[in-house]
């Protein structure tokens, strides 16, 4: 197999900036549908599933609170039949913004074992046994699960019937919180045995605990590969003028940054049209060289830095 198709088959895509109207994604907007109808969206989910699909894409990540994105995969894996597809979702958020663009809270975050058992069945109504992995959206060292017992049994119950569970993590302490996470057992072994971080030529501050998780057999998806946009659409100086030495966009070199991780089994792409996915996916035609990796090591800020300007992103 040649290092492109490898590189293909770790790419997985993430339906965050699909499934409603509004998202943080910089450079999101300009490509979406005028109108971002339901159905608009659907359709526009339906076309970059098919190209994923066809460029060798075999892995999709979503959630409960990525408004209709649940919805829209069931319907599309449906009607393509497709049986090779590795499916991902998270739960803890909701959504409540009712497909509103302009609105004051989009999404409202719960780990209890009330949403838990609200939101499982819900995504197992929609999309059945294609679950592969369920995680805790957006899990951080002050959430309720690592004290809950009930919770921890509840997800064990799900962890016991077959489907691998995670977490996903944000903020600047992911380190800490994939650190207690990987202490948790419920009935003689771990709880989780997947994790889903945010890792960027920005924000790599994560790189040693996910190292270490994948070491220890864990899965690691790596999320926000592109900083929620802002690689792609305003990148510093220097990762430009890598990327005009490959010939390629500054996602692509932002990517291939992350699939030069020997520890990220899955790298997530956000694509909102077939354009932009086209653009991720030349990532799998870029050769690093030292040079490179120097120059983009240099680009990485404190993580409290990056997590404060990412707060600070528009829903739009």
């Amino acid at each position: 197999m040649l290092p492109a198709q490898r590189s293909v088959q770790r790419l997985g895509l993430g339906l965050a900036a699909l499934g409603r109207p509004a998202y943080i994604n910089v450079g999101r907007a300009a490509v979406l549908p005028v109108q971002r109808t339901a159905q608009a969206m659907r359709e526009r989910t339906r076309t970059v599933l098919d190209a994923a699909y066809a460029n060798g894409i075999r892995w999709v990540d979503t959630a409960r609170s990525y408004g209709s994105a649940e919805q829209f995969l069931a319907d599309w894996l449906r009607e393509r039949g497709h049986q090779d597809v590795a499916v991902s979702s998270k739960w803890g958020y909701a959504y409540v913004a009712q497909w509103r663009i302009e609105t004051e809270v989009h999404e409202v975050k719960e780990h209890s074992v009330e949403r838990l058992r609200t939101q499982w069945a819900e995504t197992r109504t929609l999309l059945g046994d294609r679950i592969d992995l369920y995680q805790v959206h957006s899990l951080t060292t002050s959430s309720p699960l690592f004290d809950d017992l009930a919770l921890q049994h509840e997800l064990a119950r799900i962890r016991d019937a077959g489907v691998q569970l995670g977490f996903s993590t944000s903020g600047a302490a992911q380190g800490e919180t994939i650190e207690r996470a990987w202490e948790i057992e419920v009935g003689g072994r771990q709880l989780f045995s997947a994790v889903q971080s945010t890792w960027n030529t920005l924000e790599p501050s994560a790189s040693r605990f996910l190292a270490e998780a994948h070491t220890g057999g864990w899965r690691v998806l790596v999320k926000e590969t592109l900083a929620n946009g802002r690689l792609a659409v305003d990148p510093p100086a220097e990762l430009t003028r890598v990327a005009d030495r490959h010939g390629v966009g500054t996602d692509a070199i932002a990517l291939a940054h992350v699939l030069r991780q020997p520890w990220a089994d899955v790298v997530l792409v956000g694509a909102a049209s077939v354009e932009q996915l086209e653009s991720n996916l030349a990532a799998s035609r870029v050769e690093l060289t030292e040079r490179d990796l120097d120059a983009l090591s240099r680009l990485a800020r404190d993580a409290a830095t990056y997590w404060g300007e990412r707060a600070e992103l528009p829903w739009h």
